[in-house]
C-alpha cells in the first residue's frame, strides 16, 4: 500500500492552493453553520411564505411566484399522484421565473392573502414555455376553477438535514462507517492507493484509454478518488463502469448526485446490466423510465408488502364489524384486534423496505435523500457522488458519512452550485468539496478524462486551451462533423461554418433593463431568432437548436419572439444553468451586453462561458457586441479565437429578417 506524500520546494501555485484547501473539521463546522442559516434565510425571503414579500407583483418579479394561472388538465399517474397542468390565463409564455423540476411549491387562489392556507403542496413535475405541471398527493378539493397562483417554498427539510450533518460532524465520527475517511478528506492523513493499478475486464467495450486509466486508478484507491470529466468526455459512462466493476467485487454502493436528473441518468444506464438496484425519491421527481426501480414500486412487489395488504383488507372488514357491533365487550375485542393488526401492518411495511435495501447492490438517491430514515443503520463500502462540483460540500457530507470510501466525479471548471445568498457565497459556501480536494491532493488522487465525444474540434479547442491546458482531444467520430452531415440538412452558407460571430456593434442595439432589473437586448434577440430561422430553412431540425443567454429577461423575450414562428416551436431557449449537462447540434449564444461603459457583468465568469460554448456539437454562434465584450481580457481572447477560426458577420447582414 502506498501513502500519497507531499513534496517540498518553493511555494508554487499548487502549494498555495493546498494551503487554501487545508481546512480542519472544526474550522469547517464553525464556518458552515452560520452560512447555511444565511442561505436558508435568503431562500425563505425570496419565497412568498415568509410574509417578507407581501406584494404579489414584487414576488413575481423575483421569480418565486407565478400569478394568473388556470388549471387546464388533471391526470392521475406516478403511483397515484395527481398531476395538475397550469397555464397562464392569457394562454401565452409564462413570465420569467425561478421554478425548476423537483421544486416544492404551494397552490393558492390568485387573490388569497400571503399568509392564507394553500389548496395543496406539490412538486414541480414538468416545465414548458407556456405551462407548468405539478404533482400533488391528492387533487385539491375545490378552488381549481378560479384564477390561481403558484408559490415556490423554501425546502426546509434540505436545510435541516445539512444542519443535522454538521452536528454529526462536530460530535466527531470516530465510530461510524466514515471514521477512517473523514481524516483524509480534511488533510489529517494522506490518501492510500494500492501500489499497482487494478486490472479490469470492462463491461463497456468502447472505453477510451483515459477512461480505462481512470477506472483502474479509481478501483485502486483505498479511500478517495476524484474523476475529473471536462465537457463531453463521458464522465457518466465512466461512473457507470466503476459501479459495475465494484458490484462485481461484492461492494455495496451508495450512488448520489446533487440533482434528480443526474441520479436518474445513472439508473437508466445501469438497468440494462441487471444490477440489483433501488432508487430512492418522490415519484414526481423521477423520470418515468426509472419508476420500476423506485423503492415504492419494489416494496409493492415484495412478499412482506403483499402480507401488509392482506392485513389491511382484514382491518377493513373488522372496521365494518365495529360499526355494527352493539355489545361493549365485542367492541373492545375488535379494537384490541385492530390495534394488533395495525402494529403488524406497520412492521410488515418496514420489513418490506428493509428487504429491498438489503438485497440491493446499489442504492441511488440525491445527496439530501441519503439522510432518509429508511437508510438508518445501513453502511456502504463505497459512496459515489456524480456532479460533485455542482454540490455544496455540506450536502456531500450527508452521503459521505455512510461509507468508508468515496469517489467524486465532476468538473470544477463548469458551473458551481446555485447559491441564493451572495454573502454566504463570498464567505465560502460556494466552495465545493471536489474543488477543495483537487487543491489539497491534485493529481495524486485525480484522473482527467481527455477524449471528448460531443464537439467539432474547433469548438472544443477554445475550451481545451483556455481551461484544460490543451489536454483534450476530439474523438475521430466527432472531430470534423458538420451541420450539413446531418440527414436532410443542406450545405448552405449558414450550415458551412462551425464557429460564427454575428456582431451587433454599430447597429444601434443597446441593452436595456426590464422592470425586474434583469438585462435584455431586443435587437440581439431578433438577430438570434433570425439565425435560428436560417438554420431551419437549411434543413436543421428546430429540436436540434438551442439558444443560450445568461440573462432571465432575455430568455423571456426570446420565447415571446419564438411564439411568432411555428417552425421554431421545438427549439429550446434557456439560461446557461438550464443547459448544464445537455447538448444540441447548433447553439446560439446571445450575450446581451452592449453599452458605452463597456460593462460585461457576469459574462466574465469563465465557467459560465465554458458551459455555454461546450453545449454545441456542430455549430456555435456568438451573437454579441464585440466592442463591449472585448473590454474583458478573457472574452476578448474568445472573440479573437472565433474570428480566427470561424466566420464573422455583421448583424446588418440579417437586414429585415
Amino acid at each position: 500500500m502506498e501513502k500519497v506524500g507531499r513534496g517540498g520546494g518553493e511555494k508554487s501555485n499548487n502549494e498555495k492552493k493546498k494551503a487554501a484547501a487545508n481546512i480542519t473539521l472544526e474550522q469547517f463546522v464553525s464556518i458552515m453553520t452560520p452560512l447555511i442559516d444565511m442561505e436558508k434565510e435568503a431562500e425563505i425571503s425570496a419565497s412568498m411564505s415568509s410574509g417578507a414579500t407581501r406584494n404579489l407583483e414584487t414576488s413575481q418579479k423575483k421569480g418565486s411566484t407565478i400569478l394568473n394561472l388556470k388549471c387546464v388538465d388533471v391526470q392521475t399517474g406516478l403511483m397515484g399522484k395527481a398531476l395538475l397542468e397550469l397555464q397562464s390565463n392569457k394562454g401565452d409564455v409564462l413570465p420569467a421565473h425561478k421554478f425548476g423540476p423537483h421544486d416544492v411549491v404551494i397552490l393558492k387562489p390568485n387573490k388569497a392573502d400571503p399568509g392564507s392556507p394553500s389548496l395543496g403542496q406539490g412538486v414541480v413535475y414538468r416545465l414548458k414555455d407556456s405551462s407548468i405541471t405539478v404533482a400533488f398527493d391528492d387533487v385539491p378539493e375545490d378552488g381549481l376553477n378560479s384564477p390561481l397562483r403558484l408559490e415556490k417554498v423554501a425546502n426546509e427539510v434540505t436545510y435541516r438535514r445539512m444542519k443535522d450533518t454538521l452536528v454529526q460532524l462536530s460530535k466527531g465520527v470516530q465510530k461510524g462507517p466514515a471514521a477512517d475517511l473523514v481524516p483524509v478528506l480534511f488533510g489529517e492523513r494522506p490518501p492510500m492507493i494500492a501500489k499497482k493499478d487494478a486490472k479490469i475486464t470492462p463491461y463497456n467495450a468502447n472505453l477510451d484509454h483515459s477512461q480505462k486509466a481512470a477506472i483502474s486508478k479509481a478501483l485502486s484507491s483505498k479511500d478517495l478518488f476524484l474523476l475529473h470529466g471536462p465537457p463531453g468526455t463521458g464522465k457518466t459512462t465512466t461512473v457507470v463502469e466503476i459501479i459495475l466493476q465494484e458490484v462485481k467485487r461484492g461492494s455495496k454502493i451508495l450512488a448520489c448526485a446533487a440533482s434528480n436528473i443526474a441520479v436518474d441518468n445513472i439508473v437508466e444506464r445501469l438497468v440494462p446490466h441487471r444490477v440489483k438496484l433501488v432508487r430512492f425519491g418522490h415519484p414526481a421527481r423521477l423520470l418515468p423510465q426509472v419508476l420500476e426501480s423506485a423503492l415504492d414500486a419494489q416494496v409493492l412487489r415484495g412478499d412482506n408488502s403483499a402480507l401488509a395488504n392482506d392485513i389491511r383488507k382484514e382491518m377493513k372488514a373488522l372496521n365494518g364489524k365495529l360499526l355494527k357491533a352493539k355489545d361493549r365487550n365485542t367492541k373492545r375485542d375488535i379494537k384490541r384486534e385492530l390495534k394488533a393488526l395495525s402494529k403488524e401492518e406497520r412492521k410488515r411495511q418496514q420489513l418490506a423496505v428493509t428487504d429491498v435495501i438489503k438485497n440491493a447492490d446499489v442504492v441511488l438517491t440525491t445527496l439530501t435523500g441519503s439522510l432518509s430514515k429508511k437508510l438508518d443503520g445501513t453502511s456502504f463500502d463505497l459512496v459515489i457522488i456524480d456532479e460533485a462540483a455542482q454540490a455544496l460540500e455540506i450536502a456531500c457530507w450527508i452521503a459521505l458519512l455512510k461509507g468508508s470510501r468515496c469517489i467524486l466525479a465532476g468538473d470544477h471548471l463548469q458551473l458551481p452550485p446555485t447559491i441564493q445568498s451572495v454573502d454566504a457565497e463570498k464567505k465560502g459556501l460556494g466552495r465545493t468539496l471536489f474543488e477543495r480536494l483537487a487543491g489539497l491532493y491534485g493529481n495524486e488522487v485525480m484522473s482527467m478524462l481527455t477524449v471528448q465525444y460531443r464537439m467539432h474540434e474547433l469548438i472544443m479547442n477554445w475550451s481545451s486551451q483556455e481551461l484544460y491546458d490543451s489536454k483534450i482531444k476530439a474523438h475521430p467520430s466527432v472531430a470534423a462533423h458538420m451541420l450539413y452531415d446531418l440527414d436532410s440538412v443542406n450545405k448552405t452558407p449558414t450550415t458551412e461554418s462551425t464557429l460564427l460571430i454575428i456582431d451587433i456593434a454599430g447597429c444601434d442595439m443597446e441593452e436595456k433593463k426590464d422592470e425586474e432589473d434583469s438585462t435584455l437586448n431586443e435587437g440581439e434577440a431578433e438577430i438570434s431568432i433570425a439565425h435560428a430561422r436560417r438554420l431551419v430553412q437549411s434543413g436543421v431540425q428546430a429540436s436540434d437548436i438551442g439558444i443560450i443567454t445568461p440573462y432571465a429577461a432575455q430568455v423571456v423575450f426570446l420565447k415571446m419572439l419564438k411564439c411568432n414562428h411555428d417552425k421554431l416551436k421545438d427549439m429550446e431557449i434557456s439560461t446557461v444553468d438550464g443547459f448544464q449537462g445537455r447538448e444540441k447540434e447548433a447553439i446560439i449564444i446571445s450575450m446581451v451586453r452592449s453599452n458605452s461603459k463597456k460593462e460585461v457583468g457576469f459574462l466574465s465568469d469563465r465557467r459560465r462561458m465554458n458551459v455555454a460554448v461546450t453545449r454545441a456539437r456542430r455549430q456555435c454562434c456568438l451573437v454579441c457586441d464585440t466592442e463591449t465584450v472585448s473590454s474583458d481580457k478573457f472574452l476578448k481572447r474568445m472573440i479573437e479565437y472565433f474570428e480566427e477560426h470561424g466566420e464573422y458577420l455583421s448583424a446588418s447582414e440579417y437586414g429585415n429578417e
